[in-house]
């Protein structure tokens, strides 16, 4: 006679239910129901800069590791998935300008461009941008999504950051009128007669990086990669959900193609609902603010009504698309290193990394305000606007004051 056995214990519910992820993604549809009450541009771009936070964490997408991993290491694989995004970038925003500005003859660019003026200041900020990027360990996005991840240094880094832009919002004024308000904008689809010439010549200037990036690399000889192993078969739909799971939210991450192109069709979403990606006005906007405190503020900048680029503007005080893609940005990293169990407080063991960090986020701070931008805002989403940044007095008609670029 068969003895009954006992029924075995449920599972704990967190075993059941996917609390963590749920938890997470209520959290995210809460901040976004605060801030669609203030605009739904504030609130969209809140759930954007939430992607441009995962995509980063996930594929370790780093503008300076690019640099860094092609000229110390001869490794390119980095700085060719960033051309990849551009390249897609460009065809993208071809598509989005072509129905905004039919004609591009006028020489009218459609209202939200990211034009950052060449000259001076544009050659001073790239130096002290590309300077800060190493002693930081990584750019102004990069702070942000390692924020997001745990890295105290990185904290340290984004003081620094605001830090410097507060300099250089003040020393704003002389940098304006001596060097960035003499400049006129280059547009390429009004100079060479239409947007078809214009992206080829971009597509074919990238696919020039392109091969040199692997020429670079061909002359460094490199071990062989052995290819991972295959995943286990999956039989069930709850092993395909798992194994689902383990590809977007496994420690394994995304591989860098990936996280380009993802970020490329968020910068294209992005400039298709308002502006493209950006994220050092809204860091400068805020500094500002607290400065205001103690009537000391610096906004609006002379002039700004008459540049489109990731400026701070002045219009309002805190909420702007800026500041939401920036915060949803941190608030992206963080729930994808949450998921992927590789959140955790990193701590420098030496403290003179806090003084390098510090140091380094200075430097960015200040490049990216007399710059108009980083490599967000005045690399990854100038580039495939076509534009040979120029001056913002002849950019009147396309982005006056009120335009949308706030």
């Amino acid at each position: 006679m068969a003895v009954a056995q006992p029924a075995a214990p449920a599972p704990p519910l967190r075993e059941r239910v996917p609390l963590k992820p749920l938890a997470l993604g209520a959290a995210i549809v809460a901040v976004w129901l605060l801030l669609d009450q203030r605009g739904f541009a504030i609130g969209a771009f809140w759930l954007i800069g939430v992607a441009f936070g995962v995509i980063l964490q996930r594929s370790r997408l780093c503008f300076a590791g690019a640099f860094r991993d092609l000229i110390l290491l001869g490794d390119g694989r980095l700085f060719r998935a960033i051309l990849l995004g551009l390249a897609v970038a460009a065809v993208g925003f071809v598509l989005l300008e072509a129905r905004l500005a039919p004609n591009p003859g006028f020489g009218i660019a459609p209202a939200g461009p990211h034009i950052q003026p060449v000259g001076i200041a544009t050659v001073v900020g790239g130096v002290l941008f590309g300077v800060g990027m190493v002693l930081a360990g990584g750019c102004v996005s990069g702070s942000l999504w390692r924020m997001g991840e745990g890295y105290v240094a990185s904290w340290v880094a984004m003081a620094g950051i605001v830090a410097g832009t507060i300099v250089a919002n003040r020393q704003w004024a002389w940098w304006y009128d001596n060097d960035i308000r003499e400049r006129t904008a280059v547009w390429l689809p009004a100079e060479l007669g239409g947007y078809p010439a214009a992206l080829a010549l971009t597509l074919a200037g990238l696919a020039a990086l392109y091969v040199a990036v692997l020429w670079w690399e061909s002359r460094t000889p490199k071990m062989p990669e052995f290819p991972a192993p295959p995943p286990e078969p999956a039989f069930g739909w709850r092993d395909q959900l798992r194994q689902g799971w383990e590809k977007v939210w496994g420690g394994h991450g995304w591989s860098y193609a990936t996280g380009a192109i993802a970020l490329a069709v968020v910068s294209v979403f992005a400039l298709g609902l308002q502006v493209p990606l950006g994220v050092t006005g809204g860091i400068s906007l805020w500094a500002d603010n607290v400065l205001g405190w103690f009537n000391a503020s610096s906004l609006p900048l002379k002039g700004s009504e008459l540049l489109a680029g990731c400026t701070p503007g002045g219009a309002e005080k805190w909420f702007t698309v800026r500041t939401a893609t920036m915060l949803g940005l941190v608030a992206g990293a963080f729930t994808a290193s949450m998921l992927s169990g590789e959140f955790r407080i990193r701590r420098p063991r030496q403290w003179s990394r806090y003084v390098q960090a510090g140091a380094g986020g200075l430097l960015m701070g200040y490049a990216s305000v007399i710059a108009i931008g980083c490599t967000i805002g005045a690399f990854f989403s100038s580039i495939p606007r076509w534009r040979w940044r120029g001056g913002s007095m002849a950019l009147r008609s396309s982005a006056g004051p009120g335009s949308a670029w706030r």
